[in-house]
């Protein structure tokens, strides 16, 4: 039953996301809106092979049934959303209907967040922390203007993990399951769960035939979500172009706009060095015909100038010597739910800061969970953690939203959201803002210039746009990368 802080918490949400209505919305709106289209107008063998749009359909299975159950309430409500040749329709009962389906689908992350609460102890904190996490600039912003379903699949995620604070390890594993068959990413943190439910789940059997029978039941619940959603294209013979779709490593190493993690100062330091050798050649070496390439956005290799290229293999040994901390956690005497918790937020650090064409939106896979862990009476140490990275994660998230009329919008609710942060989440009987160093608060104020530099004098930088985008995300990675720092710290040492 929903009580009254639930009632306003909702009205409050819902009234925020309806005014967002007439803000820009992004090619992620019309990605979605083919896959409507796609999924409700062609048989399921075409699914993955229709490319009359350049915005394919390249998530798992559950993830294209969800858009194939969404699709029979469009034909319904505009059959014109669902028509493969309608490209870039953008009608109001479009729009309407889509950002509907945003709101109505992130109810899924309240009752997750319901659901974790509970099992964390419904202290004042916990119900605050939970507040934050649902109101959090990341949805509004990412998935009520810009246009994804970042709480929707968010929110199966917290289900897993409420369980497993629950103690139901089997129904947390199977979640997860389906989890990563609605979005690939997730992918980053199945070795927190695997390394977990191998300790917690398996390896507490009274004898090694109750381990065994156990891992027996585990490894079959599994299977049988992975058989129900990929099976089908198995039967089809689809799987090798499903796959394909599934993993783009043609794609750069960096998005088009660079998420703020390790590649970012990379990039930024082959681009200082290409100065230095535009001036300078006699110094630094560079082939500066690759100047123009260190981002290409949808597709396309990354080169540099002067750096070594990085292939998707680098990138990946990177990201899993960076998890090797969450195994650490892990491998600890005790291990508990929470473990698997500070494991999750570890592991999506860690591909976060190192991973192969990272989106700056995935920020949220670490605030999510670390969220969790504020409700939980954080120590002073995380909870410092959680303001940097909180502060510089959704800072990054600005520039998605470069239009003069979401101006307003996003810094007001960015400000909003982290003077609460700050004010109401506390450790030790200190707000958040008390627990930071004299270092970390010049860090969060440094956002306010950097704000008044790249996005109230538009015309600063003349004909080098790029700059600005740059700057954001140079300063925002130094943030993340200190937060990560902290966190691994925190975790093993706490």
């Amino acid at each position: 039953m929903l009580n009254a802080n639930d009632i306003v918490l909702i009205g409050v949400g819902v009234g925020v996301k309806l005014l967002l209505w007439p803000a820009y919305h992004s090619t992620d709106f019309e990605v979605h809106r083919n896959w409507l289209a796609i999924t409700g107008s062609l048989p399921v063998s075409r699914w993955y092979y229709e490319s009359r749009s350049p915005w394919t359909l390249d998530y798992p299975p559950f993830f294209a049934w969800f858009e194939w159950a969404l699709s029979h309430a469009a034909r319904l409500w505009d059959p014109r959303i669902v028509g493969l040749d309608n490209l870039e329709y953008a009608a109001a009962s479009c729009i309407v209907f889509q950002r509907l389906t945003v709101i109505v689908s992130e109810f899924v992350l309240f009752l997750a967040l319901r659901r974790a609460v509970c099992a964390i102890g419904s202290s004042v904190q916990a119900r605050v922390a939970a507040a934050l996490i649902f109101l959090s600039p990341g949805f509004l912003l990412v998935d009520h203007v810009h246009f994804q379903y970042n709480g929707f699949l968010l929110g199966i995620l917290v289900y897993s993990l409420a369980f497993a604070l629950e103690g139901r390890d089997l129904l947390a594993a199977v979640v997860f399951a389906v989890l990563l068959c609605f979005k690939h990413i997730f992918i980053y943190i199945a070795p927190a769960y695997f390394l977990y439910l191998l300790r917690h789940h398996c390896a507490t059997g009274s004898s090694t035939s109750a381990s065994a029978l156990r891992l027996a039941q585990l490894g079959l619940a599994v299977a049988v979500v992975f058989v129900i959603a990929f099976g089908p294209f198995v039967a089809m013979g689809q799987m090798q172009q499903l796959l394909a779709r599934l993993f783009p490593f043609k794609r750069g190493l960096c998005h088009a706009f660079w998420a703020p993690n390790f590649w970012a100062l990379y990039i930024f330091t082959d681009r200082l060095l290409s100065v230095v050798a535009s001036v300078a050649p006699q110094l630094v070496a560079a082939d500066i015909s690759q100047l123009g390439s260190s981002t290409r956005g949808r597709v396309g290799d990354t080169r540099f100038a002067v750096m070594p290229d990085i292939p998707p293999l680098v990138t990946f040994v990177a990201t899993l010597a960076a998890q090797v901390p969450a195994f650490a956690v892990l491998m600890q005497r005790t291990c508990t739910p929470m473990h698997l918790v500070r494991a999750t937020v570890l592991c999506a650090h860690a591909s976060f800061m190192f991973g192969w064409h990272v989106h700056e939106k995935a920020v949220m896979l670490i605030l999510v969970p670390l969220g969790l862990l504020v409700a939980a009476a954080p120590s002073k140490r995380v909870l410092r953690a959680h303001a940097v990275l909180s502060v510089a994660g959704f800072y990054s998230l600005l520039p998605l939203l470069f239009g003069a009329q979401e101006l307003p919008i996003k810094a007001a609710i960015l400000l909003i959201w982290v003077l609460c942060s700050l004010v109401f989440l506390r450790a030790d009987s200190r707000s958040a803002w008390e627990c930071l160093t004299h270092f970390e608060r010049l860090y969060v104020l440094g956002h306010i210039p950097l704000f008044a530099l790249t996005e109230l004098v538009p015309g600063l930088f003349g004909r080098m746009q790029f700059v600005p985008l740059a700057l954001v995300s140079v300063y925002t990675a130094l943030g993340v990368g200190y937060s990560w720092v902290c966190l691994v710290a925190a975790f093993l040492t706490d």
